[in-house]
């Protein structure tokens, strides 16, 4: 009974401790010399960095999944969760000796808390709990498409207001982008995000059965096979919801399309089993184009209703980011929308489209900058399935507006 007291005793003292240290955190004012780490483990990829109120990136550690996952034709939920909880103490500890700092230098942990998947997001969001308590540190919550909008500004001197276009494995969706914290969302997914689509299409091709893609993701190895068409023509792919004025995603009608044409050309050449079609190099570059068109026909709408509404008036700027970002031919076809309407086109250098712990430190420093940040730990929730900003997607449907498609030239697959 004595043992039974003394152990609940013990946990009171524990609490009122704890209680007492969230009591005593002081405000964290921004200056060049902040640093804040940042944790990111929302999909499948562990990672940290520390960046300082200049912007600049003292550390930093990636433990990426890539290879793993592959092996399943995607990602697999309970492996990530595993390589997660392996990984998570290790890359911190990398980052921070990378940064020649230690925990106790830091102003801020910034952890992604949303959206993405459950069990990975938890693995972030504990470990942050874990050392804010024990090194007493202020918890800045992330929502990981924000910071893939704002790490351009690590970069560039970009203004708000500023459209930004975010197409990565989980998300295609277009925001107006008016503060650190005041984003207007104005389209979103319909059905599958573009990444998940070529992960899915690069598996039906049997890209992986080439030896030069063996160990490229689907994406990257569309792009490589795009390149390297010879009659980047030979596939004309319909354009999806060009009669409905929103600014919506939707790719499951190419996936589809992809579908149907592979099964007609391995029909005609008879092929069986891990044959691959002779034409496949330039139905990727169908393909591709059919999703960068696709891409820009929205962008276009959403800079139109930017401008017609006046959300976006003089300094026009489109940040594209996400892991798709990385893919050239997508990126250059946005240009294109740009330079038709004025606009200058921005993208995180290429390592830092895909998930980061860069992206998550820096937003960290935009929220610290804009005002002092103080978390108590049981606010601090994961959220799997969170909207970006305040929804206008209506406003941009009831506004109705026409905008015909810029064809973009399909020479550039082959470039």
């Amino acid at each position: 009974m004595f043992s039974i007291y003394c152990s609940t005793a013990i946990s009171r003292l524990q609490v009122i401790r704890s209680l007492r240290l969230l009591h005593r955190r002081e405000h964290r004012n921004f200056s060049q010399n902040s640093l804040v780490l940042g944790i990111e483990t929302s999909c499948d990829d562990t990672g940290c960095a520390v960046v300082n109120g200049a912007g600049d990136l003292l550390g930093e550690s990636l433990f990426s999944q890539n290879v793993r996952h592959l092996r399943y034709g995607g990602i697999n939920p309970t492996i990530a969760h595993e390589l997660h909880r392996d990984n998570i103490g290790k890359a911190v500890e990398e980052a921070l000796e990378k940064a020649a700092i230690k925990i106790s230098n830091i102003d801020a942990i910034a952890v992604t808390v949303k959206p993405g998947l459950h069990n990975s997001l938890e693995v972030g969001v504990r470990y942050a709990k874990h050392l804010s308590r024990l090194h007493n540190k202020t918890i800045i919550p992330i929502h990981h498409m924000e910071a893939h909008a704002l790490v351009a500004r690590m970069y560039y001197n970009i203004p708000f207001p500023f459209l930004a276009l975010l197409v990565s494995g989980g998300n295609s969706l277009l925001a107006a982008v008016r503060d650190v914290d005041d984003f207007l969302l104005l389209g979103d997914t319909l059905d599958n995000a573009p990444g998940e689509v070529m992960d899915k299409v690069a598996r039906r091709m049997k890209l992986r059965d080439l030896p030069e893609y063996s160990q490229t993701a689907g994406g990257r190895a569309i792009e490589l096979a795009a390149k390297n068409a010879n009659k980047p023509d030979m596939f004309e792919f319909p354009l999806p919801l060009v009669k409905l004025r929103d600014c919506s995603f939707s790719f499951s009608g190419l996936k589809d399309y992809v579908e149907r044409k592979l099964k007609e050309k391995e029909i005609e050449h008879k092929i069986i089993g891990d044959g691959i079609i002779p034409e496949i190099n330039n139905l990727c570059a169908g393909f591709l184009h059919g999703v960068a068109e696709h891409i820009a026909h929205r962008t276009e709408r959403a800079a139109l209703f930017c401008e017609f509404k006046k959300i976006i008036t003089s300094s026009k700027n489109i940040v594209v980011s996400g892991g798709v970002a990385c893919n050239d031919y997508i990126f250059e076809s946005i240009k294109v929308i740009g330079d038709k309407r004025g606009y200058k086109v921005y993208r995180p250098p290429p390592r830092v489209c895909t998930d980061n712990g860069i992206m998550i430190a820096w937003n960290g420093l935009e929220k610290l900058k804009k005002q002092p940040n103080v978390n108590i730990l049981n606010d601090v929730q994961v959220d799997a399935y969170a909207k970006l900003g305040k929804d206008i997607r209506n406003e941009v449907k009831d506004a109705n507006l026409q905008v015909r498609v810029t064809r973009i030239k399909k020479k550039m697959a082959a470039t």
